[in-house]
């Protein structure tokens, strides 16, 4: 990996301290390298400004002068009411150098963003990052595809089970998974469960760890009917192209649920927490429209595998040629 690509994948991890509070705005990691050494660095801040950049040149002041600027997302090129443009910033900032880890499908900046940049005499380049890419997936899947980024939590038995024939599934996993999955909520910006889950478990879905209990996501149950106080309803998983400023979607249960997300092909991640137990109850999944095993093969890939006390935790992708 070269230098600028590791001072990217250094920008992307700093950006996930924004997610999801930067909400409607991309969470984006900006970082101030000057002889080699950071001097500065940001990260968009809750409601979404200021911007990362925005944080970055504040923080080093005049020392910005002369330094290279990490950035995952191309500067905004477009001013609001809420504050200038980021390209305008780093155009009068003094630094010698911008990198870029993913241009900007926004349509007001989209490529505008970095000509100002270059047009102001700095040096500019476009350095195509999976690490940028992958901390930014929510807002470009949102940008690009008019939907949520949708990541699909399964908690299993080994022979794929997800409770007890009477409907019991508190614990399946144990506690290091459990505490993992509070995590990954705290990273979403809406969370879903089935109506039967609803009913049969009034789950809090909350984010119960020190310091992130202001991330709880908001509350989303898949129905056609009401939902309790302080929840919002999805009548069917197509309608997620209507959750406004929902980047990033945790979907938790329950079978029908999954399932339903899985027939309409709107599933890009899965994750699978699996314990070393054997349960003979109920399935994780129905039916969810595979005419046949050839079908099912080549649709995802493995990203991640890690152990979690006794449990194991599985990270799929969905494949680019995959509707998944």
């Amino acid at each position: 990996m070269s230098k600028d690509a590791r001072w990217l994948a250094a920008a992307a991890a700093l950006a996930a301290r924004g997610r999801p509070l930067s909400r409607p705005n991309p969470a984006v990691g900006a970082i101030l390298v000057k002889r080699g050494r950071v001097i500065a660095r940001g990260w968009t801040q809750p409601g979404g400004r200021p911007h990362a950049e925005a944080m970055a040149l504040e923080a080093a002041g005049d020392a910005a002068r002369g330094a290279t600027l990490y950035v995952t997302l191309e500067p905004c090129a477009h001013r609001s009411e809420r504050g200038p443009a980021c390209a305008d910033i780093v155009s009068a900032s003094g630094v010698a150098r911008v990198v870029i880890g993913c241009m900007d499908p926004d349509p007001r900046t989209a490529g505008a963003g970095l000509v100002r940049v270059r047009e102001a005499g700095i040096a500019a380049d476009h350095l195509p990052s999976p690490a940028c890419e992958a901390s930014l997936s929510g807002y470009l899947i949102a940008k690009r595809l008019g939907r949520p980024e949708v990541t699909l939590k399964l908690a299993l038995s080994l022979d794929g089970c997800i409770a007890l024939t009477n409907g019991e599934s508190q614990w399946i996993t144990g506690a290091e998974a459990r505490a993992h999955t509070h995590a990954m909520r705290a990273r979403a910006d809406a969370i879903l469960v089935g109506g039967g889950t609803l009913r049969s478990d009034n789950p809090r879905l909350d984010v119960r760890l020190p310091g992130l209990a202001e991330r709880s996501p908001e509350r989303w149950v898949l129905t056609r009917g009401e939902a309790p106080e302080g929840w919002h309803t999805l009548p069917l998983p197509d309608a997620i192209t209507g959750m406004d400023g929902v980047q990033y979607l945790f979907v938790e249960g329950g079978a029908q649920a999954a399932t339903a997300f899985l027939a309409a092909g709107l599933v890009d991640r899965l994750l699978i927490y699996r314990a070393p137990i054997l349960v003979g109850g109920r399935p994780a999944l129905g039916d969810f429209g595979l005419a046949s095993l050839a079908g099912a093969h080549g649709k995802w890939r493995m990203s991640e595998r890690r152990q979690l006390g006794s449990d194991t935790l599985e990270v799929y992708e969905a494949s680019p040629c995959s509707p998944e």
